[in-house]
């Protein structure tokens, strides 16, 4: 596993999820100043909307319309013209704050939640994961996920790979053409998930995290370990062929792009507690290169 140099592209920001390459620069949601961010290639951030609700997962419909999740309302918003308006309500199908998503060709997005009240320590509890329509019809795709959060589709749009954090794995997903997900199987595994009831036993037993996620063009995965440092590529199986250490910083989101798809952007921050990151303002946007390109969504 070669050894990369990091490069710090931005900082001073609370805590970075949802990286995108789009339109040949990096969006990205800053949790705690609300904001969804584009990255001029000189690490400025410019402010493309602001999201009171808290801004998560970003995709894009097909006519370029952005969809951006409010986790903390459980919304799934869409930016027009004259400003953010409610793409679909999905309080009665998330247990909890709405997390990553992930938009296929036709618009359908893939929306994942928490399960639990992450910040206040309560017990772990499965969550769904649901699809969104075009129109914004929503139901449940997938039950029983464990802390649902980074998704990709492949090049294809024949599958769908979810990253449960909790569960220690990554679980793959046919995609009927009606959107609809069939045949459930883990694309690769870390360990086994929990078995502790409670909170903090159950944490103990959680040694790879896997949290954003990115797919390349040989099909393999990278994924942002959250309870790692490092960003860690995967084929299906469960091989790790490649990983990035972040040093002290944690490791939270990856998407691969730049010019010819080869530039890893990495999502660090020293903590994930909200009242920690919210406060102190220290998450940072780092990049290297890696050998293979970008492929699939987003």
């Amino acid at each position: 596993m070669a050894a990369r140099e990091l490069r710090v592209l931005a900082q001073g920001l609370s805590f970075l999820e949802a990286p995108r390459w789009h339109e040949d620069r990096l969006w990205a949601s800053d949790f705690y100043t609300h904001r969804v961010l584009r990255f001029t290639p000189d690490g400025t951030a410019e402010t493309v909307v602001e999201v009171p609700g808290q801004p998560s997962g970003l995709g894009w419909l097909p006519d370029g319309r952005l969809l951006v999740v409010s986790m903390r309302d459980r919304r799934l918003l869409r930016l027009e013209p004259e400003g953010l308006t409610l793409h679909a309500d999905l309080h009665h199908l998330a247990s909890w704050h709405l997390n990553d998503l992930v938009v296929d060709v036709q618009g359908r997005a893939y929306v994942g939640n928490f399960g639990f009240d992450l910040m206040a320590a309560a017990d772990p509890a499965p969550a769904n994961l649901v699809r969104v329509d075009p129109d914004g019809t929503a139901t449940v795709a997938a039950e029983h996920m464990l802390f649902p959060n980074g998704s990709v589709i492949t090049p294809d749009g024949r599958t769908l790979i979810v990253a449960e954090t909790i569960g220690q794995r990554l679980t793959a997903f046919d995609i009927a053409p009606d959107g609809s997900l069939a045949n459930r199987r883990v694309w690769a595994a870390f360990g086994e998930p929990p078995t502790a009831p409670d909170f903090a036993t159950a944490f103990t037993q959680v040694h790879v995290a896997p949290d954003g996620i990115c797919l390349d063009a040989e099909g393999c995965v990278w994924f942002a370990d959250a309870f790692g440092q490092r960003a860690v590529r995967v084929r299906e199986g469960g091989e790790i062929v490649d990983e990035v250490s972040t040093g002290q910083l944690g490791c939270f989101a990856c998407m691969l792009g730049g010019d010819d798809g080869t530039t890893l952007f990495l999502c660090c921050a020293p903590t994930f507690v909200e009242h920690e990151a919210s406060a102190n303002h220290r998450a940072q946007l780092l990049s290297c290169r890696v050998e293979v390109p970008h492929a699939g969504l987003p």
